[in-house]
């Protein structure tokens, strides 16, 4: 049977939706091409149809996680004051919720680890997106130049992610709500005091 081009692209998204979750749950090597093909409700041989490897899919995968992590940030941060928007998505980024499920979270913390020793496509695919989510970020912090707010989005992002992967580890604890709180704080305070040194330099200038 010939299925249409709409409906091969159909079959194709739900594949990586559904691989997305699981790598994220399971890790990039904690589940086989024939596992993810049975979790979107199809046969192991059609893999190929779709993928022309299975690095081909973990890279589809983790982008498409990445990009919905960016569209719930805007999404999160779209009625609210701008100055408010970074400590918005922090307090949403390091919450029991996102920690306790790693398939619908971020997919730094849950795959970063592992992609870091992957191959060089897959490690540049990966640092593109990253590069995406930084400069995200760096669009929710106001009154504050590119590059200094650039810097402080990388900050804020590599605190977000390191403490969610501690607290992961630590699980469902009395010390895994301690660093997520830790982490919080952190990145409140570190977007807090960059928000101060731009407007005391914008006072000096005027």
């Amino acid at each position: 049977m010939r299925y249409s081009r709409e409906h091969k692209q159909e079959t194709h998204d739900r594949i990586v939706k559904k691989a997305s979750v699981r790598l994220r749950e399971k890790g990039a090597h904690g589940i086989g091409v024939a596992d993810l093909m049975k979790e979107a409700g199809l046969t192991h041989g059609g893999f190929y149809a779709h993928f022309d490897s299975r690095e081909a899919l973990v890279i589809e995968a983790f982008a498409y996680a990445m990009d919905r992590s960016m569209e719930h940030w805007r999404k999160l941060t779209g009625e609210v004051a701008p100055e408010k928007r970074l400590a918005l998505i922090a307090e949403s980024y390091l919450s029991t919720l996102h920690r306790d499920n790693p398939g619908h979270g971020c997919s730094i913390p849950a795959l970063g680890a592992e992609i870091a020793r992957e191959s060089p496509k897959t490690r540049k695919a990966f640092a593109g997106k990253l590069d995406e989510m930084i400069e995200a970020l760096t669009d929710t912090i106001p009154n504050m130049p590119r590059k200094a707010a650039r810097k402080q989005a990388i900050a804020t992002l590599a605190t977000m992610a390191g403490t969610m992967l501690l607290a992961r580890i630590a699980g469902s604890s009395e010390l895994s709500d301690e660093m997520l709180k830790a982490g919080r704080d952190h990145a409140l305070e570190g977007a807090k005091r960059e928000s101060k040194v731009a407007a005391a330099k914008k006072a000096k200038q005027n």
